[in-house]
């Protein structure tokens, strides 16, 4: 991951100097950066160097990465407004001085227009139970190094429960295509289904008893859609050891947990040497329903309150905000 991020050091260092001759030669109300924050906070130096105020819309996770107080004064001088996506986010960030909102995740525009169908539910069901889903990410580093892991932990679970189901979701065709090359190698499994697009993907987790999750994002869904998960992450032992660990601010790493501020699930991350711990854990919870109805409680609780669509309409009112003010300062 490092080495593919060096490479990447000249063409971010030619946009860098296009944009800021974009910038000179134009004239603008203000700029719209979005995530990114090891590209998009360079380039909100140069709008602040320019005279342009900047909106960044998905704030840089200084909670949670070192050292906040130098980030955040980064962040404080070179960005005008902050949306955040998080809740605990705005409070975290005007405490140190930056005029941050929160405006809600986008996900939950396309979550809460594609809930499950009951007849879908029951044919990724196809009588099977218990049914576990696996999650194996989005990128293809990720789903190398977390999906032959999950793997194996099915491979592990199929002796003892003969009628388990099992629904790979892929985040996109990509995804799919590399999730069906592990498969070729590792041997199809018996009863296992690839799916993918945003109907297949809420009746997926609508039927799965639990799921395998590789850290991201995804782990939002799948709380909304109240699966209980097991999170995992399979990065350099080495390199966590060495800079990693220095870094990371918070007890929990997994959106789950960071939302209801404490354990819901268990999070094998950033790495993790053998899936032993993870297939005994899976057999636990696969034989208490109770257990499993319980954390499923747990995620509905956490992600109910955030389950709002809107957050690019809120985005949106914040930048009009802003070149209003703008423009007001300008006499325009």
């Amino acid at each position: 991951m490092a080495a593919a991020a060096l490479w990447r050091v000249p063409a971010a260092w030619r946009l860098l100097r296009r944009v800021k001759k974009y910038l000179a030669d134009r004239r603008f109300d203000a700029a719209v950066l979005v995530d990114s924050p090891a590209l998009n906070l360079p380039i909100a130096e140069l709008c602040r160097r320019a005279g342009v105020p900047v909106l960044y819309y998905v704030a840089p996770q200084t909670w949670a990465w070192g050292p906040r107080r130098w980030r955040n004064a980064r962040i404080k001088k070179r960005v005008s407004r902050l949306a955040c996506i998080w809740p605990f986010e705005e409070a975290y960030f005007c405490a140190a001085g930056i005029d941050a909102r929160y405006v809600g995740h986008p996900s939950f525009d396309r979550l809460l227009d594609n809930q499950p169908d009951s007849a879908d539910v029951a044919r990724m069901r196809r009588g099977r139970s218990p049914v576990l889903a696996l999650l194996p990410g989005s990128r293809r580093h990720v789903i190398d190094e977390v999906f032959p892991g999950q793997l194996r932990i099915v491979q592990a679970l199929k002796p003892e429960l003969e009628n388990l189901g099992v629904v790979i979701v892929a985040a996109d065709d990509e995804a799919r295509d590399l999730i069906s090359a592990h498969l070729d190698r590792a041997g199809r499994l018996d009863g296992a289904r690839v799916v993918s697009g945003p109907r297949e993907r809420a009746a997926a987790l609508a039927a799965a008893d639990m799921a395998l999750v590789a850290s991201g994002t995804v782990t939002l869904e799948v709380a909304y859609r109240g699966t209980p998960m097991i999170v995992m992450y399979n990065a350099s032992r080495w390199f966590y050891q060495l800079v990693g660990r220095w870094l990371i601010t918070t007890p929990y790493l997994s959106i789950p947990n960071l939302l209801a501020g404490r354990q819901i699930v268990p999070e094998f991350m950033p790495y993790y040497r053998s899936v032993d711990p993870i297939v005994e854990t899976a057999r636990q919870w696969l034989a208490s329903p109770e257990k499993l109805a319980s954390i499923r409680r747990e995620l509905l609780d956490a992600t109910a309150p955030i389950a709002v669509a809107g957050a690019a309409g809120r985005t949106t009112q914040m930048l009009t905000e802003l070149i209003d003010r703008r423009r007001s300062q300008r006499g325009d």
